[in-house]
Parts: structure tokens; sequence; C-alpha cells
């Protein structure tokens, strides 16, 4: 694969964008759903509007790095990788759902245009192609051998998911939850897809064992850090930038990781605001921005990135013993660019 060596988050950024994995996504996801769908199809329709334009393809794009990096072939294992997408996208289809959010990628969000019994069924649907893209591999000479073991990682990783999104469920409202209690949250909700792209990515090439966990662990890391920098977008970067609004976290009352440290950091008044601003469950200008001065006030948003500093650190070890290569290197550049204060 193509390496990237701009260091700057913003050109790494559009460079990992517009490089030979991207590409070869891009290309993919257009031919497997191409606009000339057949408008009678709805199912179709939904999952193309839910799919195209593409996001970052940050996931697909580790799983074809990850593969080459031990030595695959990234075009062996596209299918697989586009699969995953598939799962990523059905998340956020169901995560618009749950949070009643209107908007995704910058426009009405498919239970909005669509409805939610739809919504919920293309959802479904999605995460059914994604084991079934995995299978497509057999044409491209992947063994059935590690075909079923990228499918047990894939419905291990679906599961854990699933409890993170539960227990995510549980702790809204309560600023004064355990930090760990948050970290394996989000390692389940989060961490666990970024692991599992990683890991199928070896496996399909046909990595040995240590590798296969070398990557798998390093995804787990980097998904935390993700999720951590995703808690920090909305009182760190413009919505614009960031693609998501700065409200949403609030308005569903979501004990991220800057409010538990708020939390933990501040005095009885400060906590007791913060727990009103929680169960208020508004979100105006106003109330973010007493929101945001009272995160700025406890020093949580100093402190946070010291997690996702530690995460990324974590995932670069694991990195350390494969043989250099242009693949390894752009993995590399991923945990630099999610440590970035600015995407």
């Amino acid at each position: 694969m193509t390496a990237i060596a701009r260091t700057d988050p913003r050109d790494f950024l559009k460079d990992l964008t517009s490089s030979r994995a991207a590409r070869l996504l891009r290309d993919a996801l257009d031919r497997r759903w191409p606009a000339t769908t057949d408008t009678a199809d709805r199912l179709s329709t939904i999952h193309r509007y839910a799919l195209l334009p593409a996001g970052k393809l940050i996931r697909p794009i580790l799983m074809l790095e990850s593969a080459a990096a031990v030595g695959g072939r990234p075009e062996d294992i596209l299918p697989a990788a586009l699969g995953l997408e598939y799962l990523h996208v059905a998340t956020l289809v169901h995560d618009d759902i749950i949070d009643a959010d209107e908007m995704r990628r910058g426009r009405p969000a498919v239970p909005l245009v669509y409805g939610l019994p739809d919504a919920i069924v293309a959802g479904d649907a999605l995460i059914f192609t994604a084991f079934e893209s995995i299978t497509e591999c057999r044409a491209t000479g992947v063994s059935d051998s590690a075909i079923g073991t990228a499918i047990a990682v894939l419905a291990r990783a679906g599961t854990d998911l699933c409890r993170g999104q539960v227990l995510e469920a549980q702790l809204v409202g309560d600023p004064g939850i355990d930090v760990d209690i948050y970290l394996e949250m989000i390692r389940l909700k989060t961490g666990a897809l970024f692991r599992a792209v990683c890991e199928i990515g070896a496996i399909l090439a046909g990595a040995e064992p240590a590798h296969c966990q070398q990557l798998a662990s390093y995804g787990e890391h980097l998904g935390v850090a993700f999720q951590i920098r995703d808690d920090l977008l909305a009182y760190t970067t413009p919505a614009v930038v960031a693609g998501k609004s700065p409200t949403n976290d609030l308005a569903n009352g979501r004990t991220t990781l800057p409010v538990l440290l708020a939390y933990q950091a501040g005095n009885r008044a400060q906590r007791r605001r913060l727990v009103e601003a929680l169960n208020h469950r508004t979100a105006d200008a106003d109330a973010l921005k007493d929101f945001h001065r009272l995160l700025e006030e406890t020093g949580a948003l100093e402190r946070a990135p010291e997690h996702v500093a530690e995460h990324i650190r974590r995932a670069r070890n694991q990195l350390s013993t494969l043989e250099s290569s242009p693949s390894v290197a752009v993995l590399a550049g991923i945990t630099h660019w999610a440590t970035a204060r600015q995407w």
C-alpha cells in the first residue's frame, strides 16, 4: 500500500482518504451500490443513502493496511473490508435511532428520511451483509479456515459492541461513576470494532497468531483513543470540522470522559451543576457554554487527552516488532493523527 509521509494531522487525513486503499474501497462501494439502483428495491436505496458518499473509511482502511502489514494483498480481502464498513454504518443508523439524532454526515439521518421501521431493518440487513462479505473472500483464494475464524472474531466484536451500548445507557446522567467503568464501556462499544477490523485483516492475510493478536491489541487501544477524542470534539473543535453536533452528548445526558474527570476534580457546587446539566437534558447555546466552562474550570479538558496519549502509546507498542513497511507506517501515522488537538 502507499506510504503516507506527511506529519500535519490535516495533511495526513487528506493523504489517507485519497490513498490507494481509500480509492480501492470507494471504487468497490460505487460498484456494489450503483446510483442506478432500482428504486423499487427500497432496502438497497436506503443502504446506498447510508453508505454513500462514504465517510473517512478509517475502519476498512485499517483492515486493508493490517493485511498488507503482515504480507497480505489488500485486493484479496477487499470484500471483507467493505463488510466492516457496512457494520460500522449499521451502528451509526442504529445510534441515530437510539439518540433521536436528525443529522448524520451533514445531511438528514436515515431514520428521518426513511422512517424508524425501515431504518431499523436497513441497519439489521447491513449487519448480515457484513458477514456475507467475509465469505466472498473465498473467490480470492482465502481459506475456509481463515474465513471461519474471521467470522467468529466479528461475531465476538458485535456482541461486545452491544454490551457496550447497553452499559452506556446504564451510565446516563451519572457523572460519579468510576472512570474505569467508563473505559470498559468504550472498550466494548468502540474498541471492539477497531480490534476486529485489524485482527480480521491479519487473519485473512494468513498471518501467524502472534501478529494477529498484536494487531488486535493495536486496534482496540486505537479505538478507545478514538472514542475519547470523539468525546472531546464537542468542546475542542467546531461542529463543521467535527462532523457532529456539539449538543448531542449533553442533550442525551451522556457521561463522557471529560464529564467524569470534571466531577472528580470539582467542588460541591461544580458537581451539582454537572448533575443538573446532565439530567436537565437541554443543550441550548447558553447551557452548552456553561457546561464547557465547567469542564475548563475543573481541568477536565486538559486531563482527558492524557488518556488518549496512554492508549495511543499502547497501540504503537504493538507495532514495534512488525517488519517495517509502508503499511506499518500508515498504521503508526493513524495513531499520530488520533492524538492531534485538531482534525
